[in-house]
C-alpha cells in the first residue's frame, strides 16, 4: 500500500519542482539571457524549445504529443504492472512519467519547452530538470535491462 501512494507523490513533487524552476527562469530572465550558476560548469540560460532534444523535429507539437502519451502510457502501464518490482525499477519508471509530464506540461500550456541549464565545459544542448529526469530514469532502466540480461545468460 505505501507504494501506492509513494509513487504518485514522487511524480507530483519532482513535477512541480520542474516546474518550479522553469517559472523561475521565465519570470526572472529575458529571453536568451544567460547568467553563472557555477561558474566555469554551469550556467543558467533562458531558451524556448519547440524541438525535442538538441532541438530536432521544431514545431511537431502533434508528434510529440503522441510520443509522450505512448511513453507515459506505457511506463504507468509497466510500472502498475510490476508495483512490486525492485525500488530501481520503481525509480526509473517514475523519473521517466515526471520528466515526460513536465515537458508536456511546457508544450501544452506554451508551445513550447523551457530549457535553461548550459554546460560550459562542453558543447551541448541546454537543457532543463525534466529532460534531467528523463536522461537519468533511461539510464537506470537501460542498466536494469542490461543486469537482467546478464543475470539470465547465466541461468
Amino acid at each position: 500500500m505505501k507504494r501506492n501512494i509513494t509513487i504518485p507523490l514522487s511524480v507530483l513533487t519532482l513535477v512541480l519542482l520542474d516546474q518550479l524552476v522553469k517559472f523561475y527562469i521565465v519570470s526572472d530572465f529575458k529571453l536568451g539571457q544567460v547568467r553563472d550558476f557555477i561558474p566555469q560548469l554551469v550556467s543558467l540560460t533562458y531558451l524556448q524549445n519547440t524541438g525535442a532534444a538538441f532541438s530536432m523535429l521544431e514545431n511537431q507539437q502533434w508528434l510529440f504529443t503522441l510520443v509522450t502519451f505512448l511513453v507515459i502510457g506505457g511506463a504507468v502501464y509497466y510500472l502498475i504492472k510490476h508495483l512490486h518490482a525492485s525500488k530501481w525499477l520503481l525509480a526509473g519508471l517514475t523519473l521517466v512519467i515526471a520528466g515526460g509530464l513536465g515537458n508536456f506540461i511546457d508544450r501544452l500550456r506554451q508551445g513550447f519547452v523551457v530549457d535553461m541549464f548550459q554546460l560550459e565545459f562542453i558543447h551541448f544542448a541546454v537543457f532543463n530538470v525534466a529532460d534531467m529526469y528523463l536522461t537519468f530514469g533511461v539510464a537506470i532502466l537501460l542498466l536494469l535491462m542490461i543486469k537482467e540480461e546478464k543475470d539470465g545468460s547465466k541461468n
